[in-house]
C-alpha cells in the first residue's frame, strides 16, 4: 500500500485586502511517488496553495500533513526549512557566484564531506549535467539552469518536491522537452510532487493526478485521463479541452442543436442544456447544400484547425489530422461519435 505523502483538510486563505478567499477549503491527498498537476488560470489560488504547503504562507483554517506530521493546523505552525520539502521557483534562484556543484551542495550543510561529493554526483547524472559541474549559472543555458535548480531541490532528498510554473521562462521548444525530463528525473528519484501551470498540455504531459482549480476552489481531481474524457464542470471542460458548447434542447432520447440531433446514454432530467464537443471529435464532410461553414483554416503541423461558422453566427473549432485539407468557404457537414458528447445544464 502507497504511503500517504501530504494530506490537506479544508485549508482555505484569505488575504485582508480581497473580498474572496485565494483558497477555499481545499482537500486532497497525494501517495508516494505521484506527481500532482495544480492546473488553473491566473488568480485561481494554486500558488497561494503551494505557498501554504512549502510553509511560506499560513492558513487560516483546515489542516496540512506532510508524512503524517501535522505541519500547519489552528494551533500548529511548523516553519518551511523544517518541512523536508524541496523548493523550484519560476526564476531558478540559483547562486550567480556559486558553480554548478556548489549550487547543488548548498542545502546539504549537515552532511559529511565524503556524502556531499557523493551526493553531488549522484543529482548531476540524475538531471544530466555531468561535465558542467564547474561552470556558473550565467555559462548555462535557460534549460540547463532550470535543471541545475532542480537538482539542488533534490540533493538532500525531501519527501516532497513543490515546483512553482519552473517551465514558463523557457521558449516552447526547450519546454517541451524538459517537461519529459522533469517528469522522468522525479520518477528516477521516487519523489512525490507538486507541479503548478497554468498550460494544460503540460498539466496533462507531466502528471498522475491533476487538480483542477477555479477562484481558490478545488474544482475537479483525478487522472490526466480522467479530467480530459469525463470533465465535472463546464468549466473544467473548457479550460483543460478547449471545447465546444451549443446550446440545446431534449426530445425523447435526443439532444437537438443547430447542427444536428445527438443521443446521449447517459440520464439527464434537465430538457435544456449545452452539449459540449471537443475539438478533435468532429468530422467533418464537404457538402454544398450544408449549412456550416469554413471561416478559417490554420495549419498546425500534423494537424488543422478549423474556425466554423453555424447558421446562428456561433464559432465552433475543430481540428482534423492533416489529409482533411478543406479550404475556407467551403459548406461542411458535422458529425461525432456520440459517446464523446457531454451535456452540461445550463
Amino acid at each position: 500500500m502507497q504511503q500517504v505523502i501530504l494530506h490537506l483538510q479544508n485549508v482555505t486563505k484569505q488575504f485582508a485586502e480581497s473580498a474572496f478567499p485565494a483558497v477555499d477549503n481545499v482537500s486532497l491527498t497525494l501517495q508516494q511517488g505521484d506527481i500532482l498537476g495544480l492546473l488553473g488560470p491566473s488568480g485561481c489560488g494554486k500558488t497561494t496553495l503551494l505557498r501554504m504547503i512549502a510553509g511560506f504562507e499560513r492558513s487560516q483554517a483546515g489542516e496540512i500533513k506532510i508524512g503524517g506530521q501535522i505541519v500547519c493546523n489552528s494551533s500548529t505552525c511548523i516553519p518551511a526549512e523544517q518541512r523536508d520539502i524541496g523548493v523550484v521557483f519560476q526564476d531558478y534562484a540559483l547562486f550567480p557566484h556559486l558553480n554548478v556543484a556548489e549550487n547543488v551542495a548548498f542545502g546539504l550543510k549537515h552532511f559529511s564531506k565524503e556524502q556531499i561529493q557523493k551526493r553531488i554526483a549522484e543529482v548531476i547524472a540524475l538531471v544530466r549535467l555531468e561535465g558542467l559541474e564547474k561552470r556558473y549559472p550565467y555559462e548555462l543555458s535557460g534549460g540547463q539552469q532550470q535543471r541545475v535548480a532542480l537538482a539542488r531541490a533534490l540533493a538532500p532528498q525531501p519527501q516532497l518536491m513543490l515546483l512553482d510554473e519552473p517551465l514558463s521562462n523557457l521558449d516552447i521548444q526547450v519546454r517541451l522537452r524538459l517537461r519529459e525530463e522533469v517528469r522522468d528525473i522525479l520518477k528516477a528519484a521516487g519523489t512525490s510532487a507538486i507541479f503548478v501551470t497554468h498550460d494544460q498540455e503540460e498539466a496533462l504531459a507531466i502528471s498522475d493526478i491533476v487538480g483542477v482549480m477555479r477562484q481558490g476552489h478545488l474544482e475537479q481531481l483525478g487522472t490526466p485521463e480522467e479530467i480530459y474524457t469525463h470533465p465535472a464542470s463546464r468549466f473544467v471542460a473548457e479550460f483543460v479541452t478547449q471545447a465546444n458548447f451549443l446550446p440545446a434542447h431534449r426530445q425523447g432520447n435526443l439532444w437537438k442543436t443547430e447542427i444536428g440531433s445527438f443521443e446521449l446514454t447517459a440520464n439527464h432530467t434537465e430538457d435544456t442544456g449545452e452539449i459540449m464537443i471537443r475539438q478533435e471529435d468532429f468530422i467533418l464532410k464537404p457538402a454544398t447544400d450544408a449549412l456550416v461553414v469554413v471561416r478559417t483554416r490554420r495549419f498546425l503541423g500534423r494537424e488543422y484547425q478549423y474556425c466554423l461558422q453555424t447558421p446562428s453566427g456561433k464559432e465552433l473549432h475543430a481540428r482534423t489530422m492533416r489529409d482533411t485539407a478543406l479550404p475556407v468557404g467551403a459548406r461542411v457537414e458535422l458529425s461525432i461519435a456520440s459517446d464523446s458528447v457531454k451535456v452540461f445544464p445550463q
